[in-house]
């Protein structure tokens, strides 16, 4: 049976919990029943896994009770009861335990599902410094050679070196260690990531003084990035004894350095949460990065020892069950708009600094650039007048050129004369109609006899004619043509090309998608870096309707200039490629992490179905919109297409550009190295898997 397309489990996704319950000292009857409580939640909501505290069914801060047999036989009992409980619920749980073994005692993490116990992982460092005092009690895992013990009447494998599977889901092999585990400059995690663990979990007590809280994060976050792993970090809270310790409970789920979920610190009760572990972008960075293979073949023999425990569990395939994870609309924007404000400064000085390099090294002092009074040549020549601020040389060396074709229109004419203006660069204007009329009768063109012909080649013939004038015009006055053309019209395959907007001398925004454009010249416009008019001017460029303007409106009237002066163009580019949003979509996780389509149209379906779920951009008033999943097949489809099997020949050929994100630039050089004539037959065969509704 196929598996449910809006259930997260079909897409690689798994759904964790960390639990902080309320405990008693020295009570694990009652631990244990709020133990297998918040188990039930967990297992109600989906989950496949649940982690408890460090020592969670004595409490923590026992101190020499350890000792007292009454208490760890009462241990034993509750991990009787939650063993037992395990077997009604669907999930594995950690929860922590004292163990004896040869007349020694263990802080250990046992794993159970299904009514039986899985593995026991001891601690591996015990911290013997400053309020703790943990070898007064306990030994350290590496004091026994044991690799199985017998617990509960079950043959249990023991040790730190385990890792555990569950089948039916290859991608989710956890690991666990145990609070000061984590803190030492190697964790045992280290080599368990190295072994195939991708997800990581912490059972700790950790009691909380000033700043702790943040270097947790500091901690958590930076192991789960650096093992290219999700992270799992359990807390003591109320119950545990204040005699000499504070405790807040602060749980955390991370994921290569990214938070999915915290707690609430300080609560007076027992408490859960949850977040949705993307498995499949963990194991594609570190396919992606071969260094992470490096590291595996030189801890080779750390990497050898870990064992792993498979275990069946029955995944919750049979309903519904999208994803409770936030997924951003516009993966290149963030919603935050002080961490947009930061993306924007960084982008802009990337580009400057780039453009900034190549016209020292190259000798020149002047650029070159067509103005259409759009959005793409608007940033572009934001980020040239910027270079020349930076070099200290006048404004004047941008030499701006608007040209007028066949179908320009009022408006976006009148703006490349205002924005020039704004900026204070060189403008100057050429009317192409001239020189294109003349080609279309080089080559018997039915336009060149007054027909009504808008094909390709009357398009590209425009297009052409503009880029032959800026090269010839950089020719002319030694400098240097700066491209405009952005990171979603290349993946589109969506420019002219050789002599058309595909060529330059160095192009600005080549990693830069239209969606991040438009909220650079927002940005630029809101802190009035060109002055009052000038971001009156980029406001109007922003509310402008994309279009290449290369075809008017069918009037009658033949080659005059005016036949689209007033009103929507005749072409409007997102009618043709799709809506940028959603392309530049697409685009994001197809480049940057390979996903299949199924598993893009579901993340799409999770951010864009519902304009009312979730975070939009902060500011700049855009237009939210919501898209079934037959709009975003459809427009997946088109994306496939273009991408895969029409446009790579453009992309092997591009200027040069600089990579200014993550989410990929399509250089040859760079990100993207791809055959041009290549097939998208498997891409659309995966799409046609997905559901029309």
């Amino acid at each position: 049976m196929d598996k449910p397309f809006f259930n997260l489990y079909s897409h690689d996704f798994a759904r964790v919990a960390v639990a902080s319950p309320r405990c008693k000292v020295a009570d694990p009857a009652f631990n244990a029943q709020q133990t297998i409580a918040l188990a039930r939640q967990a297992a109600g909501q989906g989950a496949v896994l649940v982690a408890f505290p460090e020592l969670g069914l004595s409490a923590y801060t026992c101190d020499d009770l350890f000792h007292q047999r009454a208490l760890l036989d009462a241990c034993l009992a509750a991990l009787a009861d939650v063993v037992a409980a395990s077997s009604e619920l669907p999930l594995a749980m950690i929860v922590g335990v004292p163990l004896r073994l040869n007349h020694t005692l263990f802080n250990c993490a046992v794993v159970v599902a299904g009514g039986r116990i899985l593995g026991v992982v001891p601690k591996s460092y015990l911290p013997n410094y400053g309020e703790f005092y943990e070898m007064r009690q306990f030994s350290p895992a590496d004091n026994t050679a044991v690799t199985r013990i017998g617990l509960l009447g079950q043959d249990v494998p023991f040790g730190p070196d385990q890792l555990f599977e569950v089948e039916g889901l290859p991608l989710f092999r956890f690991h666990v260690e145990i609070c000061e585990d984590v803190w030492v400059p190697v964790p045992p995690s280290s080599f368990a990531a190295l072994a195939g663990a991708t997800v990581l979990v912490n059972l700790s007590a950790s009691n909380i003084v000033v700043g702790k809280s943040g270097y947790r994060h500091q901690l958590v976050g930076q192991q789960s990035a650096r093992c290219v792993a999700a992270y799992l970090y359990t807390s003591a809270g109320l119950g545990e004894s204040t005699t000499d310790m504070g405790w807040d409970g602060q749980s955390l789920i991370y994921e290569k350095g990214d938070m999915l979920a915290e707690s609430q610190r300080f609560l007076q009760d027992s408490h859960i949460i949850f977040a949705d572990v993307d498995l499949e972008r963990l194991a594609q960075d570190r396919m992606h990065a071969t260094t992470f293979a490096q590291s595996v073949r030189r801890h080779a023999d750390e990497v050898a020892r870990f064992r792993i425990q498979r275990f069946p569990l029955a995944l919750p395939l049979d309903r519904d069950l999208p994803l409770q994870r936030l997924v951003e609309r516009f993966p290149y924007v963030p919603a935050s708009s002080a961490r947009r404000d930061e993306r924007c400064t960084e982008v802009y000085n990337i580009q400057v600094q780039a453009l900034l390099q190549r016209l020292q090294s190259s000798g020149h002092e002047k650029v070159v650039i067509g103005i259409s009074g759009g959005l793409d040549s608007t940033h572009a020549l934001l980020v040239c007048a910027k270079a020349m601020d930076r070099l200290g040389l006048p404004r004047t060396n941008i030499l701006a050129y608007t040209m007028p074709g066949f179908a320009t229109s009022e408006r976006t004419l009148r703006q490349a004369r205002d924005l020039m203006a704004a900026v204070g660069c060189t403008a100057r204007e050429i009317d192409i109609r001239p020189s294109c009329i003349q080609m279309l009768k080089d080559l018997g063109h039915p336009y060149a006899e007054g027909k009504e012909e808008y094909d390709v080649t009357f398009e590209n013939v425009q297009a052409g004619e503009r880029t032959s004038h800026l090269f010839r015009l950089a020719n002319h006055n030694h400098a240097i043509v700066i491209g405009t053309g952005d990171l979603s019209e290349l993946a589109l395959g969506w420019c002219t090309y050789g002599v058309g907007d595909h060529m330059s001398h160095y192009n600005v925004n080549a990693s830069v998608p239209k969606t991040l454009i438009s909220h650079l010249v927002r940005w630029v416009a809101d802190t009035k870096q060109i002055g009052d008019t000038g971001s009156d001017v980029l406001i109007q460029v922003l509310e402008t309707e994309i279009s290449p303007e290369l075809v008017p409106a069918k009037t009658g009237t033949g080659k005059e200039a005016g036949d689209t002066a007033a009103g929507k163009p005749a072409q409007v580019t997102e009618n043709f490629i799709g809506p940028y949003e959603l392309q530049d979509f697409n685009l994001y996780y197809i480049l940057r992490y390979g996903f299949a389509p199924t598993k893009v149209a579901f993340l799409a379906w999770s951010a864009w179905r519902d304009r009312d779920l979730g975070p939009w951009p902060e500011g700049g008033n855009p237009a939210r919109n919501q898209y079934d999943l037959a709009a975003i097949k459809k427009n997946l489809g088109i994306f496939l297409w273009r991408f895969f099997k029409t446009s790579q020949f453009k992309r092997s050929c591009v200027p040069n550009g600089p990579k200014v994100g993550n989410g990929g630039s399509l250089s040859p050089r760079g990100d993207w190295r791809a055959p041009s004539d290549s097939e998208a037959t498997v891409w659309m065969e995966q799409l046609a898997r997905i559901p029309d509704n």
